[in-house]
């Protein structure tokens, strides 16, 4: 079965009539990673790489440096490298696995810190790729954590946004902190909710979150990323 496939009725036809509303407007049909979104960039700060969708990109958000991403590697000192991309998933919307994926431009910039913020997009895979992508996020953990064994690995629950919440969300975020468990990386729980049917968080297309919206997931990231220290 194709990896690309058709966004799963798991969610509902209204919902999905959305999604792939939004997908077409935004042009995300491709799993290969475009060009960076502007990154702020700190000499000799530690380097702060993201692998995640477009929550982590930035999508929504009036600018780049709104991103929740963006603000808490500027608090940190950090120089951020985020190659996230729209719609992608551990499985969803993925063409590439390997040389000139996402996790192979991670591991060519050596980071010092690694976050993770996938499985979001999986959930309009998961009616028909299951099994491909609870195997594939054990895959892409490991795949990173042992060619990075120096990062510090901070991988966060699955983002979710919308009232209805299907029982994949649940599966997928196991699945996630399972492997996270298994490289001994850091996990956040709980982002799931962050701005679940939170309205007045999201942009105009219903999908993304708005500058508010992001200010949220980095005031509740920047509190979880202290209580580990960072």
């Amino acid at each position: 079965m194709s990896r690309r496939g058709l966004l799963a009725g798991s969610v509902g036809a209204a919902l999905v009539v959305a999604v792939i509303g939004a997908v077409v407007a935004l042009g995300v049909n491709s799993s290969a990673p475009h060009s960076q979104a502007p990154a702020a960039s700190v000499p000799d700060g530690p380097v702060a790489a993201f692998y995640g969708d477009s929550f982590t990109l930035g999508t929504g958000a009036g600018d780049p440096s709104k991103r929740w991403s963006t603000r808490i590697s500027a608090e940190r000192g950090w120089s951020e490298y985020n190659p996230s991309v729209n719609g992608l998933g551990f499985v969803n919307n993925r063409d590439v696995f390997g040389d000139g994926d996402l996790p192979a431009l991670i591991i060519e910039q050596d980071p010092d810190i690694v976050f993770i913020t996938m499985g979001l997009n999986d959930n309009f895979s998961y009616d028909f790729a299951a099994d491909e992508i609870e195997a594939q996020i054990t895959s892409d953990l490991e795949r990173i954590s042992s060619a990075l064994p120096d990062a510090r690995f901070i991988v966060v629950e699955p983002f979710w946004y919308a009232r209805e919440r299907p029982e994949s969300v649940d599966v997928i975020i196991g699945w996630v902190r399972s492997a996270a468990g298994k490289i001994g990386a850091d996990y956040i729980a709980g982002a799931s909710r962050w701005i679940e049917g939170e309205e007045e968080w999201m942009a105009l297309d219903g999908l993304h979150p708005n500058d508010e919206g992001y200010a949220e997931m980095t005031r509740r990231m920047d509190g979880e990323l202290q209580k580990l220290g960072l």
